[in-house]
């Protein structure tokens, strides 16, 4: 992966989120109502207040993109420790490492692309002056994770479910995420952690297949 491309995996995975790398249709959204809608909502609010509880968010994890026509591969570790984070993206052939680290300040640092470290207190800032790439920071964690990010930065999410009351979908800050693949089950979350991610904005497409998660200080889960 070259490393200007490198910088565009890092950009997208860091700050928007994850895709797909060719654009194919989802399965479509069940229509629930009533008590059904209810209870799928309450879960969805269930899950992430439970997370948004948890001291550290980690997971490690393969990526395949695509910006136009480009495309590469890599490996993905991420860990969030409140308003603190560490991202590391890895080429597998070169074996080089980019890194995006950031303080509960505020104050970021990009290590490992061009032109040496970069630093500020505003992360989307250094990525687009890295990359040229315009996308958010801090709705990672929560796209990751499964979770509507905050509203009051990324906007309103709109949320659609499959038939058992399972996110299926989240369309928020003009991105689309989708969740194909889950645990079956997670001892400190119900229902389970991603396994599969998939998004899109426009011509920037991520797919994140996610190796193993961790939660606190518990063991990482498949």
């Amino acid at each position: 992966m070259s490393a200007r491309l490198v910088a565009i995996a890092f950009a997208l995975l860091v700050l928007a989120g994850c895709a797909t790398t060719r654009q194919v249709a989802g399965p479509a959204a069940a229509v629930l109502e009533g008590a059904a809608l209810d209870a799928a909502q309450a879960r969805l609010a269930a899950r992430e207040q439970a997370l948004r509880a948890q001291p550290a968010v980690a997971f490690s994890g393969r990526v395949a993109l695509a910006k136009g026509r480009e495309g590469g591969s890599g490996r993905i570790e991420w860990r969030q420790q409140g308003g603190g984070y560490r991202v590391t993206l890895s080429a597998p052939v070169t074996r080089q490492s980019w890194s995006l680290e950031g303080s509960a300040g505020g104050r970021a640092r990009i290590d490992g692309l061009e032109g040496g470290p970069r630093e500020g207190m505003d992360a989307a800032a250094l990525v687009r002056e890295a990359t040229g790439m315009e996308i958010p920071v801090g709705a990672l964690a929560d796209w990751a994770a499964g979770m509507r990010a905050d509203p009051a930065r990324f906007g309103d999410a709109l949320v659609e479910y499959d038939a058992g009351g399972r996110l299926l979908r989240l369309h928020q800050d003009g991105w689309t995420i989708e969740y194909p693949a889950w645990q079956p089950d997670h001892p400190d979350v119900a229902g389970g952690l991603p396994l599969r991610i998939n998004a899109q904005r426009d011509d920037a497409r991520v797919r994140l297949i996610v190796d193993a998660w961790q939660l606190g200080d518990t063991p990482a889960t498949q």
